[in-house]
């Protein structure tokens, strides 16, 4: 099959461009891949910043919104001589527990956290499935961010940065 002249020269132009773009690139220094602004392959002088948690007991430190809509939220106190959490170890139901919370100042563990989602039946105690609370809430800390944080979540109720809807809106959009 035979080219004419001006594919011929459109097809060398074309690769010409698209060779000088590959060759022009220009490289990414190492320190500017990561967080951390080192060298990849000196980790024996790379630390992170140590972690500032809140000393402050519970019921006496700021308590952080969440970050979107039934994100868990962060644990505001310290938890010190609180871990490790276990089936029969749970010291955070000391004041979460919901026929408590209120009588200490606590915010109550939400509904989902006491329903059966195989069974699909509310419990009287915490889930096997939600005992374990670290699993998704962690202590709140004071490190300055390592990135500026532009996201800006969207609640759908006055009160979805402080309080959970979760069992509510589970199943929302499943028919």
């Amino acid at each position: 099959m035979m080219f004419s002249k001006k594919r011929l020269i459109a097809a060398t132009a074309l690769i010409a461009v698209m060779a000088t773009g590959c060759v022009m690139s220009s490289s990414v220094s190492e320190e500017s891949l990561g967080l951390r602004k080192t060298d990849l392959y000196t980790e024996n002088t790379t630390a992170p910043d140590k972690t500032s948690y809140s000393k402050a007991a519970a019921g006496e430190s700021k308590v952080f919104d969440r970050a979107f809509e039934n994100a868990p939220p962060m644990i505001p106190h310290d938890v010190e001589g609180m871990l490790p959490i276990t089936t029969n170890n749970n010291s955070c139901l000391g004041c979460h527990d919901p026929a408590v919370a209120s009588a200490v100042g606590a915010t109550a563990i939400p509904r989902s956290h006491t329903f059966d989602m195989r069974k699909q039946t509310l419990l009287t105690t915490v889930s096997n499935a939600r005992f374990n609370c670290t699993q998704c809430h962690a202590p709140q800390s004071n490190n300055k961010p390592l990135v500026k944080n532009t996201f800006s979540p969207e609640f759908r109720t006055q009160d979805g940065m402080r309080r959970s809807n979760l069992l509510d809106n589970l199943n929302e959009g499943v028919q």
